[in-house]
């Protein structure tokens, strides 16, 4: 696929991605993305963010692949049984472990628990070695239940622009690879 025959579907996690975040930087930089807005992104409900994720997916024109991160992630997994709308693959990086009772704001909990069946579409899980947000095993853990590629990002945080993942050049290549493969 071509970035021209899709429709991106930006999907941020909690409190949104700033200016220099990568997928902010993305979303200017891809002529069909947009980004999936939440009412609010300091006080997620797993069911407000889940029907603008549905809604976003059954809205679009072209076969839709969705960018999530971290919380956003959650939300695009939790929507998956509202979409009316085939999704032709994601890209999930740093998903946070929405199962662990010590993860910080407690109210993320409420996304959980993932489901464990494979996805209806091709996906890729990139995560970190240390991510504050979710243990790397679970993280290849949830990769291998829903069938996606997994990718060892290292020793990176949470992957996002206070780990200082402005541009991220790796995860543009590896993004580009996975849409020419669809």
């Amino acid at each position: 696929m071509k970035v021209k025959d899709t429709d991106i579907l930006i999907v941020p996690g909690y409190t949104n991605s700033g200016p220099e975040h990568w997928q902010t930087r993305w979303q200017s930089k891809l002529s069909t993305a947009r980004r999936v807005e939440q009412a609010e992104w300091s006080k997620p409900v797993r069911e407000d963010w889940t029907a603008s994720v549905a809604k976003a997916v059954n809205e679009a024109e072209k076969p839709v692949v969705i960018v999530a991160h971290s919380l956003g992630v959650a939300a695009a997994v939790q929507a998956i049984p509202q979409f009316v709308r085939p999704v032709a693959g994601a890209f999930f990086v740093a998903p946070p472990d929405v199962a662990n009772p010590r993860i910080k704001p407690k109210h993320l909990m409420t996304f959980g628990p993932y489901p464990r069946e494979p996805l209806p579409f091709p996906s890729i899980v990139i995560a970190s070695r240390n991510d504050p947000f979710c243990a790397f095993d679970v993280a290849e853990d949830i990769a291998g239940a829903w069938g996606s590629l997994f990718i060892d990002a290292g020793e990176t945080g949470h992957l996002n622009q206070d780990s200082g993942f402005g541009p991220w050049p790796e995860g543009s290549m590896t993004f580009a690879k996975f849409l020419t493969d669809l």
